[in-house]
This record gives structure tokens, sequence and C-alpha cells, in this order.
């Protein structure tokens, strides 16, 4: 009940009372100083506003509902061990299967982890993934459409296990900003309806 209610103050405060001058906004940062960044705080910014940029209005209207009642919980899967954010680098790789209508999504090496992620390491149930897009031509060649993302479920949102194929956990024990849930990924294998 109180991830709603703070879920309710980011979106329907003026934003400059957490980033601005404007207001009370030492009220703000009292809040982050004692009790740390709120845990759907990139869910809240990268996620829900990558579905408002990235999808098409059929998929708005099917993800932003879920996403602003907090019915799944998101965070934004770029950055990988081997490669930062170097996103023309990304391992990470979408392979769509024309037969069943899907994109097969795998972390193929060890340095295609999603590393770093924000909110990822207990507390989301859902990532966008940054992947290489591959589709197979008529020819049977494969060609890199580029990187893309994908909304990929990650955890079961009733019991939180994880759903097959996916691997994540938590980043343990940082230096600061130790209130930021960040979480490392690995996907085998995983199936999406390209709708």
């Amino acid at each position: 009940m109180w991830m709603k209610k703070m879920h309710h103050l980011w979106f329907n405060k003026d934003k400059s009372f957490y980033f601005g001058n404007k207001g009370n906004s030492q009220s703000a940062y009292w809040f982050w100083y004692h009790f740390g960044q709120p845990p759907h705080g990139l869910h809240a910014t990268m996620f829900t506003n990558s579905i408002e940029t990235f999808c098409d209005d059929e998929q708005r209207a099917k993800w932003l509902p879920m996403t602003k009642n907090l019915d799944i919980i998101g965070c934004y899967a770029q950055t990988e061990i081997g490669h930062g954010s170097n996103v023309s680098g990304l391992e990470t790789i979408a392979i769509f299967d024309k037969k069943t209508d899907e994109f097969v999504i795998s972390t193929p090496t060890m340095t295609s982890t999603k590393w770093w992620p924000g909110d990822m390491g207990r507390f989301a149930n859902h990532a966008l993934v940054f992947a290489q897009l591959i589709i197979e031509d008529e020819d049977g060649e494969r060609n890199n459409y580029g990187v893309n993302p994908f909304i990929v479920q990650i955890r079961d949102r009733d019991t939180h296990k994880y759903m097959p194929g996916c691997e994540c956990g938590d980043m343990g024990p940082k230096f600061g900003y130790a209130s930021k849930d960040n979480g490392w990924l690995t996907l085998n294998n995983v199936r999406i309806p390209r709708s």
C-alpha cells in the first residue's frame, strides 16, 4: 500500500518538488537522505517513460495501465558487463522466429550479462531489455537490424520466482547509494510474443 502512495506522489506532484528549488524541495531531499531512493524510482522514470516513448498506440494501451497501477514493476536493462553503456556493442540478441511469431532473447556470452540495472536485483518483475534484433531473410541469411527494446517478464507477478530461461540477482553491497537495488540478468532463449 505504501508503494502505491509513493507512486501516486511521483506521478501527481510537480517534478520541481523532487528536483528543483521551487516550493519545498528540502522535504524531498530530507526524505531521500534518510530513507534512500524509493524502490520504484527507475520504474516510474526509465521504464514507464520508455514505454511511453518506444511503444505504438496499441502497445501503450496494453502496458501503460499495468505500469502506472504498479501491476507490473519494471527496470531498464541496457548496460552489459562487457560493454557498459556502449549501446552499439551490446551482445544480447533477439532472434525473430517467423514460425511462432515470437522473439527469442538470449545473453549468449558472459560479457552480455545485463549488469547494474537499478530495481532489477530483487524488485522488478519485468525488464525493458535492449538487444540486437536478428531477422532471417528468405535466403536463410540472418540480418542484424540494430538495438531494439523488448519488454520481458523476468519474474512471476504472484510468486516472484524467475520465469523460464531468466536468472537474475542482486549486486550485493556497494559504496554509496545502498538503497538502490542494482542487479544482473541472464536470458537463455526466453520467448516473448511479437505483439
